[in-house]
């Protein structure tokens, strides 16, 4: 697990060492290791390293036998011992024990294709001095970051974006056809970021740059769901529990100590019991939580802990904590925070890295099992709004009335039917895209934005994947979308969060092939009377407490409703408020105001608008304005800042 960063001329660059040197300096926290750099007139390659696997050898950029290929590469390719035999037997010579190395010999023997082949998480950038093509690939599901810039002449990548600004003709500006998107979903499902000209390459993808010809393509996909020959519930239950344990004892691969995230949910929870069972010694988890109990699931983690037998440690944080972070993890994340749940992560990241380097994570499960509530809410609304529209018109809109008025629901509830076919008349498609997750519902994000045409592009991107399979399931249409948007913002949050600190992170779910599975896995298996992931819970119930397997899932939460109450609050509403700052001439702040006023009266609950104002302007001050060191000592000064790195 490193840190990956390098550029391409048409001409030889100037000052390329120093360009270079401050490229891969800025993400040192990604490989605090050792550093490298390779360089030939045309091309550049630096490497941050964490060291994993054979810890005395395998230094980046490395090379094959004659010199020709250069690889800087950031990830793990599981099934890399396996390869090396065949490539061992075609005539490819080793000197070291790592993973990088059977990258560049796969190269030599597969070109392009060699991608299809690992079995991993992984971004790397390979030149081939030969024929001055650089090569660039990432993992199929996203799980390594991989960002670049080209404008025809040069091209730069790196593991974080922040390493491309330190190119001296590469500039920090706003992308500004994103605000709108940015606004509803809390991020960004395209190929572009908010920062202009600065891409990410798709996961699945690679692409090779010849000269100034760029050509980018995939090279995997989900699988559809076809027909299969009958089999019995226990069948697909049994595969499911003997491909997980794979999965698990492939990313069990180290030369360093692991451990593991436990939330005290079913997906963290499973892993750490077959991590128990596999590992010979002690198996450490760790888990995050705060003062506010009713937000944290330190009770569920411990209890789990102590029945699985593992060496358990938290971390308890707080509002002050929290807030005084928020900028470093802004800095850290490139783009505005779209969950607080980052912040956490990164704190229960840190705590972990005082003992180890690597962890395994429950990641990617809710998006192959259908574990949202939000699944199973609109499959609900597909089956009752046929029948509900058949009530006279002027009957519906009274109850639609009594809906947004009455104070007899909590304000979650009255959300959630007005995003729902009780609550309005769109087509089921509108509903999920604007439904009770978003911040800012499409109809309100022209009000804030100075230019409202660009309101009309929020939801492109998404609906790219979302009409890709019109003849799916809706169930299926939800898990793929989701799968190719906000589960890849997921992944960016738990690399950028956990390398923060310095900390390897590995998802067992998302092995490609146990992807692919649950791809096939009938829909009865994945839901079932109301029971998300049934088919994963099946499967691993007899590892756990039932309370654990069957209990409602929580999902990370974070007392910010609470905080953004409190009045050490205010000086952050001075903050999002503020007219003179980078977004001026882009965000109109004019509904601010207004919305603040009903905030603090208790008439609305705006805490979800509120972040994501919060976080653009943190964002747009650290990057646009250059306003960082003003913040890097937390937003209450003092306090508990000491206690960040």
């Amino acid at each position: 697990m490193c840190g990956i960063a390098g550029f391409v001329t048409l001409t030889p660059a100037s000052e390329p060492d120093a360009t270079l040197a401050r490229m891969t300096g800025i993400i040192r926290h990604r490989g605090p290791d050792a550093e490298g750099f390779y360089r030939d007139p045309l091309a550049s390659l630096g490497h941050r390293r964490l060291s994993i696997i054979d810890l005395g050898a395998g230094g980046q950029p490395m090379t094959n036998e004659d010199g020709n290929l250069w690889i800087t590469y950031n990830g793990e390719i599981f099934n890399h011992a396996d390869l090396r035999g065949d490539l061992e037997r075609a005539g490819h010579r080793y000197r070291t024990r790592c993973d990088t190395e059977t990258i560049l010999h796969a190269y030599e023997q597969y070109g392009r294709d060699c991608v299809t082949r690992f079995r991993g998480m992984f971004a790397f950038a390979i030149w081939d001095k030969e024929s001055r093509t650089l090569f660039c690939a990432r993992d199929r599901l996203g799980i390594k970051p991989f960002y670049y810039y080209w404008d025809g002449r040069l091209f730069a990548f790196a593991s974080e974006i922040k390493a491309l600004l330190e190119h001296p003709a590469i500039a920090a500006r706003l992308e500004e056809s994103l605000l709108a998107e940015y606004l509803h979903f809390g991020y960004t499902s395209g190929d572009k970021t908010l920062f202009r000209g600065i891409r990410k390459l798709m996961p699945g993808h690679h692409l090779a740059l010849t000269g100034d010809h760029l050509d980018i393509r995939p090279y995997w996909e989900v699988p559809e769901a076809a027909p299969e020959a009958p089999r019995e519930d226990a069948a697909w239950i049994a595969e499911c529990r003997q491909r997980l344990e794979e999965t698990v004892r492939m990313r069990l691969m180290s030369d360093v100590p692991l451990g593991m995230f436990l939330s005290g949910g079913v997906d963290s929870s499973a892993i750490a019991a077959l991590m128990k069972r596999m590992v010979d010694g002690p198996v450490k988890t760790y888990a995050v939580g705060y003062g506010e109990t009713e937000f944290s699931e330190l009770g569920y983690a411990r209890h789990v802990a102590a029945s699985i037998g593992t060496e358990h440690r938290d971390v308890v944080i707080g509002m002050e904590d929290f807030f005084n972070a928020l900028p470093r993890m802004v800095w850290h994340e490139d783009e505005p925070i779209s969950w607080p749940s980052s912040v956490s992560l990164y704190f229960v990241s840190r705590l972990a890295a005082e003992e180890v380097k690597v962890v395994l994570t429950g990641e990617g499960s809710d998006e192959l099992f259908a574990g949202y509530a939000r699944y199973n809410f609109y499959l609900l609304n597909q089956r009752w709004a046929a029948r509900y529209r058949a009530i006279p018109e002027f009957l519906r809109a009274r109850l639609r009335h009594y809906i947004g008025n009455t104070s007899l629901l909590s304000g979650s509830a009255r959300r959630k039917l007005q995003h729902s076919f009780v609550g309005r008349d769109d087509s089921l498609e509108a509903l999920y895209l604007d439904n009770f997750y978003a911040a800012f519902p499409g109809s309100e994000i022209p009000a804030w934005l100075r230019a409202p045409a660009a309101a009309e592009s929020a939801f492109d991107a998404y609906l790219h994947y979302w009409n890709a399979r019109p003849d799916a399931t809706l169930l299926a249409r939800m898990l793929y979308a989701d799968q190719k948007t906000y589960l890849v913002e997921l992944l960016m949050k738990q690399d950028q969060m956990s390398m923060a600190a310095s900390l390897e992170s590995r998802v067992p779910f998302l092995d490609h092939p146990f992807v692919e599975f649950a791809a096939r896995v009938p829909e009865h298996l994945k839901i079932r009377g109301g029971t998300a992931k049934y088919i994963l819970k099946r499967a691993v119930e007899d590892l756990l407490p039932r309370e654990i397997v069957y209990r409602k899932k929580m999902g990370f939460p974070t007392p910010l409703q609470q905080w953004l109450r409190d009045p050490r609050a205010e000086s952050l509403f001075s903050l999002i408020g503020d007219r003179r700052g980078p977004l001026a001439s882009y965000l109109d702040l004019a509904p601010w105001d207004a919305l603040l006023a009903r905030h603090r009266a208790g008439l609305e609950d705006a805490t979800d608008r509120i972040w994501r104002l919060l976080n653009l302007q943190l964002w747009a001050g650290i990057f646009l304005d250059g306003k960082r060191d003003a913040w890097w000592d937390g937003l209450f000064a003092g306090t508990a800042a000491a206690a960040l790195p």
